[in-house]
Formats: structure tokens, sequence, C-alpha cells
């Protein structure tokens, strides 16, 4: 459960309309590197997380993404409030404006729809960790891309904060394989996957679930 706060993460004064930026920034609400994939992502792998702190790490930072996600709207509705037909048309930006007049709907700076296809969940916490350290690392080039485009101070502050939150989370996902790799046999970290595979009780890096463990009978 959520309790939900009536302010912003990090505030977004943004002055001046600018429909080019917006359309760059969109991505990151809806594209395969936005906040929305990196939310359900972190969101749908804590279930069956093994280890209570790798979980809670999971729900802290997926819950912080939907934070995200709202001030990239944020951005999104201060950059685009005001923006008159001949300012929308001029920004290439008409196609947009059809089906969705200057609302909030999630897609890629290209176009291109939200889908979940842009992350995974796989039941594997060496798998999905190593993912999640990707994708900060993608959502950070993407930042850093955007901030190579936009010049506005107003639009480049939240950005930058943005961009420091995926370095961040980056090295908490690092923290989270460590623990992770400490509980599973040294010598082989794929030996068994400990969100599914049942090793024996004695640890003997046996992990047939349906049979007794051949080494010790457990």
């Amino acid at each position: 459960m959520w309790n939900y706060e009536s302010r912003l993460q990090y505030p977004v004064k943004i002055k001046k309309c600018n429909l080019k930026a917006a359309q760059v920034i969109m991505s990151q609400f809806g594209g395969p590197d936005g906040e929305l994939a990196a939310a359900w992502r972190y969101l749908s792998q804590r279930y069956v997380q093994p280890y209570k702190e790798v979980a809670g790490l999971l729900t802290d930072i997926g819950t912080e993404e939907l934070a995200h996600i709202e001030i990239v709207n944020a951005i999104l509705y201060q950059l685009t409030k005001g923006a008159t037909p001949c300012e929308i048309k001029a920004a290439g930006m008409d196609k947009y404006f059809v089906d969705h007049t200057l609302g909030q709907w999630p897609q890629s700076a290209g176009g291109v729809p939200f889908t979940a296809t842009y992350f995974q969940s796989k039941g594997d916490p060496i798998c999905d960790l190593h993912e999640d350290m990707a994708a900060e690392q993608k959502a950070r080039v993407t930042y850093d891309n955007i901030l190579r485009l936009v010049d506005d101070p107003d639009v480049c502050d939240p950005i930058r904060f943005l961009r420091e939150r995926e370095v961040v989370h980056f090295q908490r996902f690092g923290e989270a394989l460590r623990i992770t790799q400490d509980n599973l046999n040294a010598k082989n970290f794929y030996y068994i996957n400990p969100a599914y595979d049942m090793p024996c009780k004695k640890r003997c890096n046996t992990c047939d679930s349906c049979n007794p463990c051949k080494k010790c009978g457990e």
C-alpha cells in the first residue's frame, strides 16, 4: 500500500513552452528506457525475490520510479501548456495532438507506444538484477542525450536530478546483486535459481525439488 503526498519529489517550475523539448523528454515517460517501464519492472520482479533485503529494495526503487513518472509528466505538462495550433504544427507535434490533444500518453520520442515488452521479469534473481542495472544505465544515457538537446535551465534542473537517481539506483542494484551472490554457492552462482529451485537443507549444492538430496538424503 502507498501513501500519496501531494507534492513532487523534486520541484518542476518551467516558464517557457517548448514543444520540441517535450517531444524528446516524452521518451522518459513511455519509451523503452523510461520511468514507466522501470516502475513496472521492479514492482513485478520483487514478488519472487527470496531475500528480504532485495525484495525491499525493489519495492523502494519501484515506488520511487512512480514518483519519477510524475516528475516527467509535470515537465511535459509545463512544456506544452498553452501551445497554439500554429505552434503545434510548426513543432511537428500535430499527429500527437490529433490523438491526445495535449494530454499525457506514454510513447517514445519516435512515437512508438509503450509496451510491456520493454521490460522483463524473468523469475531468476541474478538475471533480473543484471537487467535492472542495465536499465538504470540506459536511462542515464537517455537523460544525458536529453541534456545535450535541451538548454533551458528550468528544464535541465529536474532532468539532472532524475539522471542522478539513475546512478544511485545502479549502485543500489549492484549491492543487491552482491547480497544475492553471498547467499549462493561462490563457486557457481548459476547452479540454482534461488527463486525457484529448492536446495537441500544442508546446502550440499543439490537442487532437485522432486527427489531427496543425492549426497545427504534430505
